[in-house]
């Protein structure tokens, strides 16, 4: 191995380790990395580019010249980035299910007029209990199944009870909704997650939001929200939902004394809309967070064999996303850039450790996925070339390898001028 790069571009830092004297380098564009081996036909690409002079290696140098190993070495050597990847969110997620997760039981909130979920039958109130006939006991079990079923299209059977014990049976056509499937799938099928009615009193205020820079504080209780009587949590939510980049005046009590205080909400895309948000939390007795949170605990086995399995159907779900989008049954709005990534990770940071690695779990699988499909210069278009070799008994031609990069390089030049006008799409469109 000649380099070991942590980034792309320019080296920033680099030092020389070992008898191979393998460069370790840190360079200035911090998305991913490379490994450079020693390769005769790279050499001499690189001795007709003009980049580099004579340079001469010993038979034993070349010996270990990574086009002179078996097919089989190679594969393994080609396999192991992507294989980090999923191992990494592996891992990850191991130890979040070790430390035990929190969930939001599937409670039925409001159903909106004239959705699927209207027309399915569903009631404000009920619980979720399975889908498909597979036990459902967060709404984050719930969103995972729905949404592939829409990227299936697929009608699902849903099972629902209301107190415990009258048990409702819905069919819920999703047909037609794989063009839709981007965004929030709740939403997309006209369910909203059931919140109780709390006392609009704050137990947060977020560092830099605008809720802080008004001067709002906690144990702040809202009375009024310009002119509007205020008696729960819910009202102050919809009240700044409906209102992004408005000033609004907010009555409220603090220390038995009544003050005015105008709080401008922030603008925040959801899709296609924009919404207000002021960055604060209500405070929430114990009983109600009960009534609407489960917390499920693991043993280690447990937790490394559902690891597995959430990082095998996670990773599924994105070669099914992937090939639909190809194919045109799913729209290729949801491929996101550098902007969209940076903001997912700056909210999900916000939110706490957990949800940031949660994060951090789901772009490496999406990274090693992503590496192996069967586009030259990725990782998959070498497997592929390997394939071939094996079959055909004889490496792939240099000139069929030439042509393929020159490929490759347009289909990512163009799969990356595609997330970033989706970028710009979301951040000045909506």
């Amino acid at each position: 191995m000649l380099r070991f790069s942590i980034g792309f571009g320019k080296p920033l830092w680099r030092k020389a380790c070992g008898n191979d004297h393998t460069e370790f380098v840190l360079a200035a564009i911090p998305l991913g990395g490379y490994v450079k081996m020693l390769d005769e036909h790279e050499l001499k690409a690189e001795r007709e580019a003009g980049d580099v002079g004579e340079m001469h290696y010993s038979e034993a140098e070349l010996a270990r010249a990574f086009n002179r190993q078996s097919v089989y070495k190679r594969i393994a050597i080609v396999l192991a980035g992507p294989v980090a990847n999923l191992l990494l969110a592996i891992f990850i997620y191991w130890l979040l299910l070790m430390q035990g997760v929190t969930g939001m039981r599937p409670i039925v909130g409001q159903v909106e007029s004239g959705s699927l979920a209207a027309q399915a039958n569903m009631a404000a109130g009920e619980v979720i209990t399975a889908i498909n006939e597979k036990e459902i006991n967060t709404w984050s079990e719930a969103s995972f199944i729905l949404f592939d079923a829409a990227l299936e299209s697929k009608v699902v059977s849903i099972e629902a009870t209301i107190d415990g014990n009258e048990l409702h049976l819905h069919k819920l056509d999703l047909t037609g909704l794989s063009q839709e499937v981007e965004g929030d799938i709740l939403t997309k099928i006209g369910l909203a997650i059931f919140r109780p009615s709390v006392l609009p009193v704050l137990s947060k205020v977020f560092p830099n939001s605008a809720a802080e820079k008004a001067g709002l504080q906690v144990e702040d209780t809202i009375l009024y929200i310009d002119g509007l009587q205020i008696e729960s949590w819910n009202d102050v939510v919809n009240v700044v939902k409906v209102s992004p980049g408005e000033a609004l005046k907010f009555t409220i009590v603090r220390n038995q004394k009544t003050i005015k205080i105008i709080v401008t909400p922030r603008v925040v895309k959801e899709g296609k809309a924009e919404v207000g948000k002021i960055g604060a939390a209500v405070k929430i007795d114990k009983e109600q967070l009960d009534a609407i949170l489960i917390k499920q605990h693991y043993s280690g086995g447990e937790s490394l064999g559902m690891a597995i399995e959430k990082t095998y159907k996670t990773s599924a779900l994105s070669l099914k996303m992937m090939w639909y989008m190809v194919t045109g049954k799913a729209s290729w709005r949801g491929v996101g850039g550098p902007v969209t990534i940076a903001s997912y990770a700056g909210e999900s940071a916000d939110l706490g450790l957990k949800p940031f690695l949660s994060f951090i779990a789901l772009v490496s699988i999406s990274i090693g996925i992503l590496n192996l499909l069967p586009i030259p210069v990725l990782d998959g278009g070498h497997l592929m070339y390997y394939m071939v070799e094996i079959i055909k008994g004889s490496a792939v031609s240099e000139q069929t390898i030439m042509l393929g990069q020159k490929v490759g390089f347009g289909l990512l030049g163009l799969l990356m001028i595609l997330a970033i006008f989706n970028d710009i799409n979301r951040i000045v469109i909506g």
